[in-house]
């Protein structure tokens, strides 16, 4: 398998799901001039990462991704084994794709939406403030939990992404003391060292 990334962007999370299932891979990192470069674009037409390229099945998208490489080793238990531990990992792997990932989308590209400073700034203030909802909702739900379903979970690398984002755009989440423990506890974490090491980010 081989993952296509941009060191610290939403690749990371499949980055670190590689390695916790143990599967042989490589990791190509892409520029983002390359990303609007026919080659890549024929891989993914919109340009973006994450790109998995197994054998002849080319995938994007990271909530797909993260899916897919847990069901191919279900001895890791990263996707539940019964309907309801499934639909409770769905459900807040949504949340981070389709909530907080996209506002933080809007946030890093903001220039693009509206073009005035006043706007940029009303616009800047109201998904923090977005975020900082969606934030407390998981520090509520990670209290007295180690992961954010109970278990270890596709779900656990793709909030340790969006914190990382967090900390790069001066959020202060300081004082939501349970997500502080998990991204502590992440950032112990053997495979989470291995791909931040591989992404040039430890």
């Amino acid at each position: 398998m081989k993952l296509y990334y941009l060191p610290g962007a939403c690749s990371l999370a499949s980055h670190i799901v590689l390695a916790w299932i143990g599967k042989p891979y490589t990791a190509q990192e892409v520029s983002r001039t390359e990303l609007k470069e026919p080659a890549f674009l024929a891989l993914n037409p919109l340009g973006a990462v994450p790109v998995l390229v197994d054998g002849d099945r080319v995938l994007t998208q990271s909530s797909a991704i993260l899916e897919y490489l847990a069901e191919l080793e279900p001895t890791a238990n990263l996707i539940g084994s019964t309907p309801g531990e499934r639909a409770e990992i769905r459900r807040w792997l949504a949340l981070i794709n389709a909530d907080i990932h996209r506002h933080f989308g809007v946030l890093f590209g903001i220039k693009s939406y509206v073009q005035s400073e006043s706007a940029q700034n009303e616009l800047r203030e109201n998904i923090i403030s977005k975020l900082r909802r969606f934030f407390e909702l998981l520090d509520k739900q990670l209290e007295a939990k180690d992961w954010v379903t109970g278990r270890r979970s596709v779900v656990d690398p793709y909030l340790y992404t969006v914190l990382r984002w967090a900390n790069s755009m001066k959020i202060d989440l300081s004082d939501l003391q349970s997500l502080s423990r998990f991204k502590q506890q992440m950032e112990t974490d053997a495979g989470v060292q291995q791909a931040l090491k591989e992404e040039g980010l430890a």
